[in-house]
Order: structure tokens, then sequence, then C-alpha cells
């Protein structure tokens, strides 16, 4: 029997690869209008402390849900790879212990509300007014926790079958509502910082209510297009089977698979978030003209980051489906069909910064000596961009495999290695030496990852 989602089944080349990143790259981007039009609305309506109050607010969930993303990473691979072998029955049970997992996790943000909000406010410096403010906007907005992790499943589920205009229709959903209610709360009822959260949480929940709707729909089609012969030979329940194996997805050794998995994604994202976070801290000690200027340099890597990751998560759906299927060709075709126009696109990317970064510098701000801060080091920037590329395409090979342990481990030692390198650096180097450092974390990020690549090629046969 062919294989129906393996990569050289399809023909698969590099126009409908593009064709798989193009809508990824437009919902990465779109990502932070969450974050804009909230800002804009408040910007409009509210007073200063409002829009503090709303950044703050933002910087506390930023952290909270990025450290949940290894629920979209490990829900990826593992549907992808069940496609890969062909057995539908493992892909709704894949989705189920994702979502079972969101259920559990979001149920006990909202339960740990009062202590979280305690944490996250009592590490904050803002003033009283706007401290007051953003916890109101956290207390209100939390409650939508368990949606925004589930909809991270079903976008994880949606990554893993390949299906990246219904990833870019969820997310334009979501920012529509959101800029609908957030006029409507916010400004027309002037119901301030509470209207934001209040239409952000309803915003998250109808769009988990949208997307869980349109993923079932898709798998109830994938499900309904087989055929009994196919279903016989791929082993599954035949043309009965059930829409959700309970017994698979309640399998002891599963659940534990993605358990671990998803414990080892999560540990290394907040490592990844601590080597960014001593950037920027090491950036406020050097000055406040090196702070501004590096805040917008990585403006720079946050754009680049948006075409990069839309790479990876091709290559995590392709490698996924490859490993699946136990296809060592298919395998690495998926590696150099997704990382030629990774490399390609970071090189454009990096010459784009060297050849426009100066008047992008100098259209975001006016002050001097942040923009002869920022020109000094924009090399640097333009070269860490280049860099990167390498970590991110690894990270989306790794992740389609499921080899989780070997990213948290790779992380681990890229953190050592760059405190290391900073502290090599930080009295010959100041600001430069920063960069150089924060460019050995992304290189040792590839690194620790590469080297492992060939005993994961290995385990293919």
């Amino acid at each position: 029997m062919v294989r129906l989602f393996c990569p050289d089944a399809l023909g698969l080349g590099r126009t409908q690869v593009l064709r798989m990143v193009w809508p990824i790259i437009v919902a990465n981007a779109s990502s932070p209008v969450l974050g804009l039009v909230d800002t804009a609305v408040i910007g409009h309506v509210g007073t200063t402390a409002d829009l503090g109050a709303i950044g703050l607010a933002a910087i506390v969930f930023n952290f909270i849900y990025w450290s949940f993303g290894f629920l979209r990473m490990g829900t990826t691979g593992f549907v992808a790879q069940a496609a890969g072998a062909d057995q539908e029955l493992e892909v709704r049970a894949a989705l189920g212990r994702a979502l079972a997992v969101a259920a559990c996790a979001g149920s006990l943000l909202v339960l740990a509300q009062s202590p979280l909000e305690r944490v996250a406010f009592w590490l904050s410096g803002a003033s009283p007014e706007v401290e007051a403010l953003a916890r109101d906007y956290f207390l209100l907005r939390i409650w939508a926790a368990p949606a925004s992790l589930a909809t991270f499943a079903l976008l994880g589920t949606l990554i893993g079958l390949g299906q990246s205009r219904m990833l870019l229709r969820i997310q334009l959903c979501l920012n529509a509502m959101n800029v609908v209610l957030d006029v409507l709360l916010a400004g027309v009822l002037g119901m301030g910082v509470r209207g934001v959260a209040l239409g952000t949480a309803f915003a998250e929940w109808t769009t988990l209510a949208l997307a869980l709707s349109w993923v079932l729909a898709l798998l109830w089609n994938r499900r309904a297009a087989r055929r009994p012969d196919d279903e016989r030979q791929a082993g599954d329940l035949g043309a009965k089977e059930p829409f959700w194996a309970w017994d698979l997805i309640r399998d002891r050794a599963k659940l534990l698979q993605t358990l671990s998995a998803n414990t080892d994604l999560m540990l290394r994202t907040l490592l990844l978030i601590f080597g960014f976070a001593w950037f920027v801290d090491r950036s406020a000690q050097l000055g406040n003209e090196v702070l501004a200027g590096n805040q917008i340099l990585l403006q720079f890597v946050t754009l680049s980051a948006f075409f990069l990751d839309g790479f990876a998560n091709v290559a995590e759906t392709l490698v996924g489906r490859a490993v699946g299927a136990r296809d060592k060709h298919a395998f690495d075709r998926a590696v150099r069909l997704s990382t030629e126009p990774a490399l390609a696109t970071a090189a454009v990317l990096t010459l784009a910064i060297v050849g426009f970064g100066e008047p992008f510098v100098q259209a975001l701000t006016p002050l001097l000596d942040v923009r002869e801060s920022a020109s000094r080091v924009l090399p640097y920037a333009a070269g860490y961009v280049l860099v990167a590329a390498a970590a991110f395409q690894l990270d989306g090979i790794f992740i389609g495999a499921t080899r989780t342990r070997d990213m948290r481990n790779g992380a681990a030692w890229s953190v050592a290695i760059y405190l290391v390198a900073w502290f090599g650096l930080r009295e010959v180097g100041g600001n430069p030496g920063l960069w150089l450092a924060f460019t050995i974390f992304a290189a040792a990020r590839g690194l620790t990852l590469a080297v492992r690549y060939p005993a994961l090629r290995r385990t293919l046969g």
C-alpha cells in the first residue's frame, strides 16, 4: 500500500513547501496584532495608567502562554508521525490527549490565579495605580487560559496535518473578534482596561469553539475518506472505527510519552526565555540608550523569526510524517525541501538588515544617542539572524521527530555556553560583546542539535 501522507507519496516539491509556509508566516506576523489592538484602543480612550497596565499585563500573559507553547509543538510531532504511519485513530487520539493536558493545565492556571497574580506583580516595579489596573486585567483574562491552551493543541494538530491555511483562518478570526470586542467594550461602552480583558477573553473562547469545530470536521472528513481495505491494512478497526478511541487516548504509555515530551519542551522553553531575559537585563545595565537601541534591533530578530519559524513549522510536518512512515529517503527529502528555502530566506533577511537597517532605526526613533547605539551593533543583529536560521530549522526537525530530550539538553548546554561567553566578553566587548555572546547562544542552539542529528537519522534504519 502507498502511504497517504509520506512526502514522496504527495510528490511534494519546493512550490508546495512555499504554499505551506506563507500562511504560517502571515499567521505568525498577525499574532502581535492582539497586543497592538489592545494598546491602540486604550491609547485613544484611556489614561497613561491604563496604557501602562495593558503593557504590564501583556508581558505576564506572554510569559505564561509562551511557557505552555509545548502544547503546540508536542502535538505537532505526535500528530505528524501518526499521519505518516497512516494511523488515523492515533491522529485523533494524539489530539485527545493534548486537549486533556490543555484542559488540566488551563484549569490549574485558573485555580492558581491568586498566587500567580501575587508573584507576577510582586516582581514588577510599576506604580500602585498601574499595578492595580493590571491586576484587574489579569484576574479577568485568566479565565480564558483553558481556551488558549486548548487552541494551542488544535493549532499543533493543524500544523502536523499540513493544514496551514486553516491555521491562518483561525488566527485571523481571533484578531478580528478581538478588534471588534475591544472597540465595543473598552471604547463604546467605556469599560477601559476591564473591557479589553473581557473582550480578549471572550475572543479566545469563541476562537476555541470555531477552531474545535473546524478541526473536528477536518478529522471527520479524513475518517470518511478512508477506504475499508486501507483501514484493514493500516491496522485500524475497520469501516466502523470510532471517532474517539478512548482506550487509545487513555493508554498509559502514550500518556506518559506525551507528558514526558511536554515537560522536556516546557523546560527547554523556559531556558530560552531565560536567555532572552538575560540579554535584556544586561542591556539595561549598559545604560538606557543601549537598552533602547537593543530593543529596536530585537524587532529585526522578531520580524525575522516570523519567516524562519514558518519554515521550521513545515519541517515539523514533513519530518514527523517521514518518521511516522519510517522512511529515511522521505526524511532526507523533507529536511532538504524545508531547509534550503529557510537558509535562503535567512540570507535575504540578513542582507536586508545590513542594507536597510539604518533607515529603519531612524524611522523608529528621533533620539540620536539611541540611533548611534543601535547603528554600532547593527551588523551583529544581522549576523544573529543568519546564525539563528540553523537553530530554528533544527528545532523544527527535532520537534517533528519528537526528540524532545535532545532539545531540552541542547537548550541547557546553549545557556551554559552563552553565559560563559558573556562573562568572557563583558569586560572588553561592552554592547558588541553582549551581541556576540547572544549570537554564540544562537549558534550553540544549532550546534547542540546538529551533533545529535546523525543519531536521529540512524533511528530510521
